[in-house]
């Protein structure tokens, strides 16, 4: 299973920032800036060579200090030493034509040998000289950035997966460096159905059910397409060129085949480039400019491929989600559907920043072309043939870019429309389990009707009240009087004399009452909060009482 690729760090992916890779509240210590000395090595030296490769980067940039190569992760490339990389060259021709340079392997053994022969010059006849490195190792990327005196951003945005666009090393009408870093999309093949773990946006079609907790949106991760058994990948693409009046050259970076990541190898970029030469349009462009920017230009195009094929394959896959909605409305299909919301809100800001390199190399013109001192007729107008072809080739680009954005926004309107439908399925099936409640209600209802005159009653029947059981002390006023206590009377008027004593203990307050003479209290709000307790205490009072009374009573005769 593939895993992410890395967050990237904005703020170091252009040498214009002061602090690469340093954080904002750590300073250090300024000796440490200081270029390295020409110490001794192992490697062998070529003429005129002040210091060995295997001191790049801080030899040739001092503020690259051992700690800002850690966090940049360059000295993770660099720890590499016993590592093989391969090197395979294309040639492009005065006359336009490709030509296969062959390869070499690098490694602890021939690292010499291959500083010394990227010191040496080319074959005569060479106009452009396209390096595909296959698995950049330490000694390579020294060799490299030393013989060519890159800018280490380049490495660091290869290695971290950060996308940058700029030009250094400007010479006036000589020459520059222009180096662009893009990540895209494309389609492989689904390698296994069993997600290692929640890193990826992954659903199995197997055991989607059980596995929906597991579910998790990260558009860093590859995105799993099940209808295809196919998965999209972020892919990168790092260029660097060199161009000037006498040689020009382009290193395309490339991650091992064997990493996780599987990005694209140089093994098929350099087929690729290699199959534009073939190309009938192409080669006449490269006939009648010699611009070598157009060699550049050339390998965006395959992450344009790339970018199409994708699109495709998730089209595809959303109409399959459509018509397992318009079947079946679960919960997994809700999950699946904000999952490729997510990841094609995430394309937009890959097709953006795409569309941002094209406009770059549109707006970079070759320093080596705009020399203020052209005489020649001929020079003056294969300018002019340069400039017009870079500007329609770009613009070709551009368009098809354009292209592809506004079928990701129609893909991302279609989904929605999808997720509408699906919530449209799901509030359809809540309304109709709603109405077959109501109906069960409503015999409940039906059923209620019937038994609760009944039950009332038997309520009313079942009444300890003197009107119903003359056994009884309890009398109906004694109900109306302890259901609603602001109805308790204060009149002694001569319907009330016969009431029992109950019906005084609920309105005593603690004063002295008398039998035929009962007198009714309007309790005020904390009274009748009370008057369980009042009731209980009257009561026992009164039972005191009644014992008192039926005492027989000594009589004393004074005579």
């Amino acid at each position: 299973m593939l895993s992410r690729v890395p967050a990237p760090t904005h703020r170091h992916a252009a040498p214009s920032g002061p602090w690469p890779f340093v954080d904002p509240s750590r300073i250090d210590d300024p000796d440490s800036h200081l270029p390295l000395s020409a110490a001794a090595c192992d490697h062998k030296q070529t003429p005129n060579q002040e210091v060995c490769w295997c001191k790049y980067p801080q030899a040739l940039y001092p503020n690259w200090t051992p700690r800002q190569q850690k966090k940049s992760r360059i000295a993770k490339v660099v720890e590499k030493r016993t590592e093989s990389c391969t090197i395979r060259y294309l040639d492009v021709m005065k006359d336009g034509m490709f030509v296969n340079a062959g390869d070499r392997e690098v490694n602890e053994r021939t690292v010499d040998e291959h500083w010394h022969a990227i010191q040496r010059g080319r074959p005569s006849g060479v106009h452009v000289r396209a390096l595909f490195v296959d698995g950049l190792s330490g000694p390579v990327l020294q060799i490299l950035g030393t013989r060519y005196n890159i800018e280490p951003f380049f490495f660091s945005s290869t290695i971290g997966w950060i996308p940058s666009r700029h030009q250094t090393n400007v010479v006036a009408n000589e020459s520059d460096h222009i180096t662009i870093t893009l990540t895209f999309i494309r389609s492989t093949p689904n390698p296994t159905t069993v997600p290692p773990s929640p890193e990826a946006s992954y659903i199995a079609p197997s055991n989607f059910r059980r596995r929906i907790p597991e579910v998790v949106i990260d558009t860093r991760a590859p995105l799993i397409l099940r209808s295809s058994n196919l998965q999209l990948v972020a892919d990168q693409l790092a260029v660097h060129m060199l161009r000037s009046r006498t040689s020009n050259t382009i290193i395309s970076l490339h991650s091992p085949s064997q990493e996780q990541h599987r990005s694209t190898t140089a093994a098929l970029l350099h087929t690729r480039v290699h199959a534009t030469g073939r190309s009938v349009y192409w080669s006449n462009i490269f006939k009648d400019t010699t611009d070598p920017t157009f060699v550049f230009l050339s390998v965006l195009w395959y992450a344009l491929y790339a970018w199409d094929e994708a699109l495709e394959h998730l089209y595809n896959h959303i109409c399959y989600l459509e018509s397992q909605v318009i079947l079946t409305s679960d919960l997994q299909l809700t999950h699946e559907l904000h999952i490729l919301r997510a990841h094609l809100l995430h394309y937009e800001s890959l097709l953006t920043d795409f569309k941002k390199s094209v406009e770059f190399v549109q707006h970079t013109p070759n320093p080596s072309l705009q020399a203020l001192d052209i005489e020649d007729e001929e020079a003056r107008e294969m300018k002019k043939r340069s400039a017009a072809t870079m500007k329609r080739e770009c613009e070709n680009l551009l368009t098809e870019i354009d292209r592809l954005q506004k079928s990701r926004s129609l893909q991302d309107m279609r989904l929605k429309n999808v997720m509408n439908l699906e919530f449209s399925i799901g509030m359809q099936k809540l309304t109709e389990a709603a109405i077959r409640d109501s109906a069960a209600i409503k015999q409940i209802s039906y059923m209620t009707m019937i038994f609760v005159p009944a039950g009332f009653v038997a309520a009313v029947f079942g009444m300890n009240v003197r009107e119903i059981n003359p056994m009884s002390y309890g009398t109906l006023a004694h109900y109306i009087q302890i259901r609603d206590p602001q109805a308790a009377p204060s009149s002694d008027n001569d319907s009330n004399a016969n009431l029992d004593d109950g019906a005084s203990d609920f309105a005593y307050l603690g004063m002295p009452q008398k039998r035929n003479n009962v007198v009714f209290k309007r309790m005020d709000l904390w009274a009748r909060l009370w008057w369980p307790v009042i009731l209980f205490s009257t009561a026992l009072e009164r039972r005191k009482r009644r014992k008192e009374m039926r005492k027989p009573q000594t009589r004393i005769d004074t005579d």
